[in-house]
């Protein structure tokens, strides 16, 4: 047998061990999951926020076509990686936590899309203008206030965080989307990097005092990929690309980003050594799901495409996605992208099935 059959038999059995994983129930003594972060697991939160919320792209179809055949607030076709991740440990899906009708028995949701690590006063700063609702500083005093609806003592608030798992993230990927998107440079983004990372791992080391042991921090994805980005740096310079048509100093960016975070959440380890601080890597999971995609099923043609055919990437926009006269595709399981911003339902379960049997066993399950 030579090699390249070999290999493929081998993917093959992965595969089919990682669909198979997908769809058993895990036994795990978790049995609440918390996510803070932004538009790639905001599942209902930006939409609910006034006063430009219910007026957002995610508040209509076709945003949650696929699933659950309606808007649901979620940035994409149907399921997110957090979906997903409920699935795998037998939870019901997490309800956003600005919809004040829903239930947090099994946990809560308090991403933004829109959000960045960073505070709104950092990019004012220097000339930027960023959302000011969601940042992650303002998710952790939602956070609080929901503890302390639940729980009245530190034993007690303690008790019910050493039971959960907590997403810190992804987050960041606005603080580079912003200002890339008003003109600044990626030299200049690259000295912003430092910053955000310690403030998510601030924000890390505030709910591990709050009594939390199991904490997920995922990286950013490859950035140079995303069609806003492509988009951003579009040129018949083929120098500026990779072998995957991606943007190469976008997605080094990424890298660097990832790196510098990977050494601040060790930093944290050595400060909490009891605790489970667990690093994602969604850069390599995108990348693996990209390369692999024609034995997934997804489309080689539509790679660096988005489904939902937006000409602008900004959501207010009239030629975004969600606008009636913007095309959709009929078939967004053969597609990685959704809007440009956001990836398909399909990506996100591609995604899922290499980080998330990575994540249960260390956490116990």
């Amino acid at each position: 047998m030579n090699f390249s059959v070999s290999f493929a038999v081998i993917l093959n059995i992965c595969v089919t061990i990682l669909v198979a994983t997908e769809a058993t129930k895990i036994l795990c003594p978790i049995k609440t999951l918390i996510q803070l972060g932004d538009s790639l697991s905001d599942t209902g939160n930006a939409i609910r926020l006034l006063p430009v919320g219910p007026t957002l792209p995610a508040a209509r179809l076709p945003y949650g076509k696929t699933f659950p055949g309606l808007p649901t607030g979620r940035w994409s076709d149907g399921r997110l990686i957090i979906d997903y991740a409920a699935m795998g440990l037998g939870l019901p899906l997490v309800n956003p936590y600005f919809n004040k009708n829903a239930s947090f028995r099994n946990g809560v949701n308090f991403a933004v899309a829109g959000a960045t690590a960073l505070n709104a006063s950092f990019f004012l700063s220097r000339g930027i203008i960023v959302p000011s609702v969601g940042s992650l500083d303002l998710q952790l005093r939602s956070f609080r206030t929901y503890l302390a609806s639940i729980c009245s003592t530190p034993p007690e608030c303690g008790d019910y965080l050493r039971r959960a798992l907590i997403f810190v993230g992804e987050i960041g990927g606005n603080d580079i989307n912003f200002p890339l998107s008003q003109g600044r440079s990626l030299e200049e983004i690259r000295t912003y990097i430092p910053f955000i990372n310690q403030a998510i791992a601030n924000a890390t080391r505030d709910i591990i005092r709050a009594g939390a042991t199991r904490l997920v921090v995922p990286g950013n994805f490859p950035i140079g990929c995303f069609p806003f980005v492509l988009a951003a740096f579009s040129n018949n310079d083929s120098t500026m690309y990779d072998e995957l048509g991606c943007v190469r100093s976008a997605n080094n960016l990424a890298i660097y980003q990832n790196s510098n975070l990977q050494i601040a959440l060790e930093a944290l380890r050595r400060e909490f050594p009891g605790v489970s601080i667990i690093y994602v890597d969604y850069y390599n999971a995108f990348l693996t799901t990209f390369r692999l995609a024609p034995l997934f099923g997804l489309n080689r043609t539509t790679l660096l495409t988005p489904c939902c055919k937006s000409r602008q990437y900004n959501l207010l926009n009239s030629e975004f996605c969600g606008n009636p006269t913007v095309p959709v595709c009929s078939n967004p399981g053969q597609y990685i992208h959704w809007d440009g911003l956001h990836l398909t339902q399909e990506a996100y379960r591609r995604i899922s099935q290499f980080v998330i049997p990575n994540i249960l066993p260390t956490v116990i399950c």
